[in-house]
């Protein structure tokens, strides 16, 4: 195919993302099949241009140089079907949003997303990291990915074991990065099965409710909430919105490094105050990087010229209006400074930082 016909020239990104960050693309195109996807790899090999595959752009800081290779916008559309007894099998293109999926599947009494409502972005994203929120991930539903293997220049599919899921991690972020670009994606629903509610904070505001046999819907709406009164659904009207979510990955720590924690963090914790902590798999220990972070000193409101941290959440880094890049890993460096300075645990980033140097 011609894929002149779908490039264009020098195009901003900052539109194209949540945070509303980011310079011009040397080169972008929108692409809506596999085989576009696989043209725009081969014209960007061809003429020895560094390529990135753009998803909704909601986990992604683009430099304001913006960047000096091919953007292609994944926008492979559709969704289909399956049903299998109690489940159904419910497959979607990568360019599909997320959200609007999460909000049929509840609507239809069908969980296993749940807790993932509220979330920007595609549907290609969710492996990457293996998305998750309020004690529910990507991987408890996931049957397979469909991706182009850069490669080997052919579609693959890739079962749930395949993509070597962690927490916020998968095969996609560590020893196969930049090799494939995620098509499709296949997810296992429960119909009409309960739904999850694992998350201290969830339980507490369904148990206000007086809900006793809460559905998939109202798991959903009471998640919506929570967020928004965090500022973590996109909202036009609301500029603590405009971020990337959730900033920083929450730490997990063994018992022993958290005892070392602990040894270290009297002067920064307030007389009679626990550490907050959450027993995972392991015998692992996670513990909120939002309050790691308020604790360090940089609070709700923190402002750093344009770029600061939301007034609802600390761990998000919004921009404030007519905010760069620069001032957003600025931003970001202080706050893994000051987190390792108080507590010895370095910060892992969440979003993409693209157009940036090593």
């Amino acid at each position: 195919m011609e894929f002149e016909q779908f490039l264009r020239e020098n195009v901003t990104l900052a539109p194209m993302t949540t945070l509303g960050i980011g310079g011009p693309a040397r080169y972008f195109a929108d692409v809506a099949d596999s085989e576009g996807l696989l043209a725009g790899v081969d014209w960007a090999r061809t003429r020895g241009v560094p390529m990135f595959v753009l998803g909704g752009g909601s986990n992604i800081v683009v430099a304001d140089k913006g960047f000096p290779g091919l953007v292609v916008r994944v926008c492979i559309r559709g969704f289909e079907t399956k049903f299998a007894g109690d489940h159904v099998e419910l497959t979607a293109g990568a360019g599909e949003e997320w959200d609007p999926l999460v909000a049929r599947s509840a609507a239809n009494n069908w969980s296993g997303w749940e807790c993932l409502s509220g979330i920007p972005g595609r549907v290609g994203a969710t492996p990457i990291q293996n998305v998750g929120a309020y004690g529910q991930d990507t991987s408890e539903t996931l049957i397979w990915v469909e991706a182009l293997d850069l490669n080997a220049r052919e579609l693959v599919r890739l079962s749930a074991a395949d993509c070597e899921f962690g927490y916020r991690t998968s095969r996609f972020k560590t020893r196969d990065r930049n090799r494939f670009v995620i098509t499709r994606v296949s997810y296992r629903l429960k119909i009409g099965g309960a739904p999850a509610i694992r998350y201290p904070e969830l339980q507490k505001h369904l148990a206000e409710l007086v809900l006793k046999s809460p559905t998939p819907a109202d798991v959903r709406e009471a998640v919506l909430a929570i967020r928004r009164r965090k500022a973590m659904v996109i909202d036009a009207n609301d500029p603590d919105s405009r971020s990337v979510g959730s900033f920083f990955v929450n730490p997990t720590l063994t018992r022993e490094q958290f005892d070392l924690v602990k040894s270290r963090a009297a002067g920064f914790i307030r007389s009679g105050e626990e550490i907050p902590s959450y027993p995972t798999d392991g015998n692992l220990v996670k513990l909120s990087a939002a309050w790691l972070i308020e604790r360090a000193g940089i609070i709700r409101g923190y402002a750093h010229g344009n770029a600061g941290t939301s007034t609802k959440h600390a761990l998000a880094i919004i921009n404030r209006g007519g905010g760069s890049a620069r001032e957003v890993v600025e931003l970001k460096e202080l706050i893994q400074l000051r987190v390792l300075g108080a507590f010895g645990i370095a910060l892992t980033p969440e979003p993409v930082f693209v157009g940036f140097e090593s």
